[in-house]
C-alpha cells in the first residue's frame, strides 16, 4: 500500500482564485502526479471552508476558504482530511458544520474532529490489501480543542492519547500518529516534544509526524519507528515573511506486512501553486535536512532549540511580564494562551527556568 501524508494546507490569497475554480492542477501542479500514484492521500485541512464571516476571537488570523476548496482537493486525488489543528474552528461552530459538510458531499473521509473530547478520541482506520493502519490526529491546546462540553478538534494529551494508541495497537497492524504542534517557525523539537513523540513511538506509534511549524525540520529513526520533526508547509499559498514557508515535505508511506518505508519529497509553492522542487535547491533543501537530522544524535539539536528560544526572548518577555491584571482583556488572553498552548510552555520554559535549575550546580 502507498500512502500519502501531506502537511499544512490553507487557502490564501495566492490561490483563492484556484479554489474557485476548482484547478487542481492549477493549484497543486505536479505534485498531483505524486497523489494519483497513491492508493490514499491525506492532507492536514488548515481552515474552515466556509463563507460565514464571524470569526471567533483568538490571538491570530483566522483562516478559512470557499467551499469549493473541498471539490478542488477532491480533483487533485485527495482521498482523507485531518482536521485536528489550531484553525480549523477559526469561524466557531457554524464554519465547522460547513466544513464537514464539504468534505461529506465531495466523498472525502476525515478524521480529528469530535462532538465533545471523549468523541474526539475516535481512530481513524484504513484498511487496504488486508492492512489495517489507525491514524491518530492531535493538536495542542490552542483555540481549536474539543472540550467536555464542546465539539472540536482532538486535543493531545500527554496521558490518554498514549493510552489511545496503545488501544490502537491492538487491533491494527500500523498506527500514524499525525500530530499537529511544536513551536512555529523552529526547525528543531523541543525536548518535551522529543520525548513525548518517543514515548508514542513505545506505546505502539509506527510513524509520527509533527506539523504546525511551517518549517522542514528533522528525522529520526526511533525503536524501528519514523519520526518527522516538522512537515513544514504543503499549500500555505499567504504573502508570508519567511522565505521556507513555502517549502514542504510530501511524505510517502511505503506500507507492506513486514515493515514501513518511509520517502520524502521537496515542494516549493510559488504564485499559488505547489510544484515537487528540483534542482540546486531541491538538493540545498534536503541537505540541509538531513544534516539537522545528524544534530539529533548530539546536543547540538538541544543547543539550536535555546538558540531560537533566545532569539524569541523579547516578544515573551512582554507576555509574562509586560502588563497588569488591570490591563486590556487581549493582553491577558495573550498570557493565558502561552500558559494554555504546549509549544508556547516549552519557549518560556526555556527562557525562564526556576532557581532549582540552578541551584547546586557545583
Amino acid at each position: 500500500m502507498k500512502l500519502v501524508i501531506c502537511g499544512d494546507m490553507s487557502v490564501g490569497a495566492d490561490s483563492l482564485a484556484f479554489f474557485e475554480k476548482e484547478d487542481a492542477r492549477g493549484t497543486f501542479g505536479n505534485v498531483m502526479d505524486i497523489f494519483q500514484s497513491a492508493d490514499r492521500t491525506i492532507v492536514n485541512l488548515e481552515c474552515a471552508l466556509t463563507d460565514s464571516e464571524e470569526g471567533i476571537k483568538k490571538c491570530g488570523p483566522c483562516l478559512k476558504g470557499p467551499i469549493s476548496t473541498a471539490m478542488t482537493l477532491k480533483k487533485a486525488g485527495v482521498t482523507d482530511c485531518t482536521l485536528s489543528n489550531n484553525h480549523i474552528f477559526d469561524f466557531g461552530k457554524k464554519g465547522l458544520f460547513d466544513t464537514l459538510r464539504a468534505l461529506d458531499d465531495c466523498g472525502i473521509l476525515w478524521t480529528g474532529i469530535g462532538e465533545n473530547y471523549e468523541a474526539s478520541r475516535k481512530n481513524h482506520l484504513i484498511e487496504h490489501d488486508g492492512l489495517k493502519i489507525s491514524i491518530v490526529n492531535v493538536c495542542e491546546h490552542e483555540y481549536s480543542y474539543a472540550t467536555e462540553t464542546r465539539i472540536g478538534a482532538r486535543p493531545f494529551d500527554e496521558f490518554e492519547t498514549m493510552e489511545d494508541i496503545r488501544q490502537a495497537k491492538k487491533t491494527a497492524d500500523y498506527v500514524i500518529v499525525v500530530y499537529h504542534g511544536g513551536k512555529e517557525f523552529c526547525r528543531y523539537p523541543s525536548p518535551r516534544l522529543r520525548k513525548a513523540c518517543k514515548e508514542m513511538v513505545r506505546c505502539g506509534a509506527d510513524v509520527v509526524l509533527c506539523q504546525h511549524s511551517h518549517c522542514i525540520g528533522c528525522y529520526e529513526q526511533f525503536d524501528g519507528a519514523h519520526i518527522l520533526y516538522g512537515q513544514g508547509n504543503f499549500h500555505f499559498a499567504w504573502n508570508a515573511w519567511k522565505d521556507f514557508w513555502y517549502e514542504g515535505l510530501v511524505v510517502t508511506l511505503d506500507v507492506t506486512k513486514e515493515k514501513i518505508n518511509i520517502d520524502f519529497t521537496p515542494i516549493l509553492v510559488e504564485e499559488g501553486c505547489s510544484n515537487v522542487m528540483e534542482g540546486e535547491k531541491a538538493q540545498k533543501t534536503m541537505a540541509d535536512f538531513w544534516e539537522r537530522s545528524e544534530h539529533l544524535k548530539t546536543n547540538v539539536w538541544k543547543e539550536k532549540w535555546h538558540d531560537f528560544c533566545v532569539e524569541n526572548h523579547d516578544g515573551y518577555k512582554r507576555a509574562f511580564c509586560g502588563y497588569t491584571m488591570e490591563d486590556d482583556e487581549d493582553k491577558r488572553q495573550l498570557f493565558s494562551h502561552y500558559l494554555d498552548c504546549e509549544a508556547h510552555t516549552d519557549v518560556w520554559r526555556e527562557l525562564f527556568p526556576t532557581w532549582n535549575k540552578t541551584n547546586e550546580t557545583d
